[in-house]
Protein backbone atom coordinates (compact mmCIF):
# COMPACT_ATOMS: atom_id res chain seq x y z
CA UNK A 1 0.00 0.00 0.00
CA UNK A 2 1.59 3.30 -1.00
CA UNK A 3 0.30 6.67 0.03
CA UNK A 4 0.95 10.27 -2.21
CA UNK A 5 2.63 13.36 -1.47
CA UNK A 6 3.29 16.55 -3.67
CA UNK A 7 6.27 19.05 -3.23
CA UNK A 8 7.19 21.87 -5.44
CA UNK A 9 11.25 22.71 -4.84
CA UNK A 10 12.01 24.74 -8.21
CA UNK A 11 12.69 23.07 -11.42
CA UNK A 12 11.02 19.47 -11.17
CA UNK A 13 14.00 18.01 -12.69
CA UNK A 14 16.14 18.34 -9.58
CA UNK A 15 13.07 17.60 -7.22
CA UNK A 16 12.44 14.51 -9.14
CA UNK A 17 16.40 12.74 -8.86
CA UNK A 18 16.56 13.85 -5.05
CA UNK A 19 13.47 11.83 -4.24
CA UNK A 20 13.99 9.04 -6.47
CA UNK A 21 17.32 8.38 -4.28
CA UNK A 22 15.06 8.07 -1.12
CA UNK A 23 14.51 4.20 0.13
CA UNK A 24 10.73 3.91 0.21
CA UNK A 25 9.93 6.12 -2.74
CA UNK A 26 7.85 3.80 -5.55
CA UNK A 27 7.53 6.37 -7.95
CA UNK A 28 8.07 10.15 -8.71
CA UNK A 29 6.36 11.37 -11.89
CA UNK A 30 6.86 15.29 -12.13
CA UNK A 31 3.80 17.75 -13.36
CA UNK A 32 2.04 20.78 -12.53
CA UNK A 33 -0.55 21.89 -9.96
CA UNK A 34 -1.77 24.59 -7.88
CA UNK A 35 -2.73 26.71 -10.53
CA UNK A 36 -6.11 27.15 -13.07
CA UNK A 37 -5.23 25.79 -16.41
CA UNK A 38 -6.92 22.80 -16.80
CA UNK A 39 -4.02 20.20 -18.55
CA UNK A 40 -1.63 22.88 -19.12
CA UNK A 41 1.68 22.78 -20.70
CA UNK A 42 5.10 23.33 -20.49
CA UNK A 43 5.11 26.42 -22.24
CA UNK A 44 1.99 27.70 -20.52
CA UNK A 45 3.41 26.60 -17.51
CA UNK A 46 6.58 28.64 -18.07
CA UNK A 47 5.14 31.83 -18.98
CA UNK A 48 3.67 32.49 -15.28
CA UNK A 49 0.06 32.54 -16.75
CA UNK A 50 -1.49 29.28 -15.57
CA UNK A 51 -0.75 29.73 -11.92
CA UNK A 52 1.04 26.12 -11.97
CA UNK A 53 3.85 25.03 -9.77
CA UNK A 54 6.40 22.33 -11.33
CA UNK A 55 5.92 19.78 -8.93
CA UNK A 56 6.66 16.25 -8.33
CA UNK A 57 4.04 14.02 -6.92
CA UNK A 58 5.69 11.03 -4.65
CA UNK A 59 4.46 7.67 -4.15
CA UNK A 60 5.86 6.13 -1.21
CA UNK A 61 6.02 3.34 1.22
CA UNK A 62 5.02 4.40 4.63
CA UNK A 63 6.38 1.10 6.02
CA UNK A 64 9.69 2.45 5.08
CA UNK A 65 9.47 6.10 5.01
CA UNK A 66 7.28 8.15 6.44
CA UNK A 67 5.70 11.33 5.79
CA UNK A 68 7.64 13.72 8.16
CA UNK A 69 11.09 11.85 6.53
CA UNK A 70 10.04 13.18 3.28
CA UNK A 71 9.55 16.54 4.37
CA UNK A 72 13.30 17.03 6.10
CA UNK A 73 14.23 15.73 2.19
CA UNK A 74 12.14 18.62 0.67
CA UNK A 75 13.49 21.42 3.11
CA UNK A 76 16.81 20.19 2.23
CA UNK A 77 17.15 19.71 -1.26
CA UNK A 78 16.01 23.77 -1.91
CA UNK A 79 16.03 27.45 -0.39
CA UNK A 80 12.51 27.97 0.99
CA UNK A 81 13.44 31.86 1.89
CA UNK A 82 13.43 32.85 -1.90
CA UNK A 83 10.27 33.61 -3.20
CA UNK A 84 9.36 32.15 -6.39
CA UNK A 85 12.58 31.46 -7.35
CA UNK A 86 15.22 28.50 -7.04
CA UNK A 87 18.80 29.15 -7.95
CA UNK A 88 18.68 31.16 -11.89
CA UNK A 89 14.90 29.55 -12.20
CA UNK A 90 12.40 32.55 -11.36
CA UNK A 91 8.69 33.11 -11.64
CA UNK A 92 5.62 31.58 -9.88
CA UNK A 93 5.76 28.17 -11.35
CA UNK A 94 9.23 27.78 -9.38
CA UNK A 95 7.47 28.80 -5.67
CA UNK A 96 8.52 26.45 -2.97
CA UNK A 97 5.03 24.61 -1.85
CA UNK A 98 3.69 21.86 0.12
CA UNK A 99 0.57 20.43 -1.51
CA UNK A 100 -0.94 17.93 1.49
CA UNK A 101 -2.76 15.86 0.42
CA UNK A 102 -4.87 14.48 3.59
CA UNK A 103 -5.81 16.87 7.35
CA UNK A 104 -2.65 14.50 8.69
CA UNK A 105 -0.49 15.35 5.74
CA UNK A 106 -1.16 19.58 6.41
CA UNK A 107 -0.58 19.64 10.36
CA UNK A 108 2.37 17.82 9.96
CA UNK A 109 3.43 20.23 7.10
CA UNK A 110 2.48 22.71 8.90
CA UNK A 111 4.69 21.71 12.42
CA UNK A 112 7.88 21.19 10.35
CA UNK A 113 7.27 24.25 8.85
CA UNK A 114 7.58 25.82 12.39
CA UNK A 115 10.44 23.86 13.19
CA UNK A 116 12.04 25.23 10.38
CA UNK A 117 11.63 28.58 11.10
CA UNK A 118 12.74 28.30 14.65
CA UNK A 119 15.53 26.26 13.67
CA UNK A 120 18.00 29.31 13.22
CA UNK A 121 19.17 27.80 10.03
CA UNK A 122 17.96 30.39 7.89
CA UNK A 123 19.73 32.91 9.77
CA UNK A 124 16.43 35.18 10.56
CA UNK A 125 15.11 34.97 6.96
CA UNK A 126 11.20 34.20 6.37
CA UNK A 127 10.63 30.55 5.48
CA UNK A 128 8.29 31.35 2.36
CA UNK A 129 7.18 27.91 1.79
CA UNK A 130 3.34 27.44 0.93
CA UNK A 131 1.18 25.02 2.56
CA UNK A 132 -2.02 24.03 0.44
CA UNK A 133 -4.47 21.64 -0.49
CA UNK A 134 -3.75 19.54 -3.37
CA UNK A 135 -5.51 20.17 -6.10
CA UNK A 136 -5.43 18.15 -9.56
CA UNK A 137 -1.74 17.10 -10.91
CA UNK A 138 -1.10 17.21 -14.19
CA UNK A 139 1.80 15.11 -15.15
CA UNK A 140 4.11 16.88 -17.46
CA UNK A 141 4.81 15.62 -20.90
CA UNK A 142 7.11 12.50 -21.70
CA UNK A 143 10.29 13.93 -22.35
CA UNK A 144 9.87 15.65 -18.55
CA UNK A 145 9.77 12.13 -16.71
CA UNK A 146 13.06 10.95 -15.57
CA UNK A 147 14.85 13.62 -17.03
CA UNK A 148 18.44 13.31 -15.46
CA UNK A 149 18.01 9.65 -15.99
CA UNK A 150 17.96 10.16 -19.69
CA UNK A 151 20.07 13.50 -20.13
CA UNK A 152 22.21 13.23 -17.10
CA UNK A 153 22.46 16.40 -15.20
CA UNK A 154 22.62 19.17 -17.65
CA UNK A 155 19.91 22.07 -16.95
CA UNK A 156 18.39 22.80 -13.66
CA UNK A 157 19.98 21.90 -10.11
CA UNK A 158 18.64 22.69 -7.28
CA UNK A 159 20.80 22.95 -3.87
Amino acid sequence: MTDKATFAAGCFWGVESCFRKVDGVVNVTVGYTGGRTTDPTYEEVCTGGTGHAESALIEFDPSVVSYEQLLEHFWNMHDPTTKNRQGPDIGTQYRSVIFHHTPEQRIKATESKTMQERSGRFRGRLVVTGIVPASTFYPAEEYHQRYHEKHGFRGCRIR
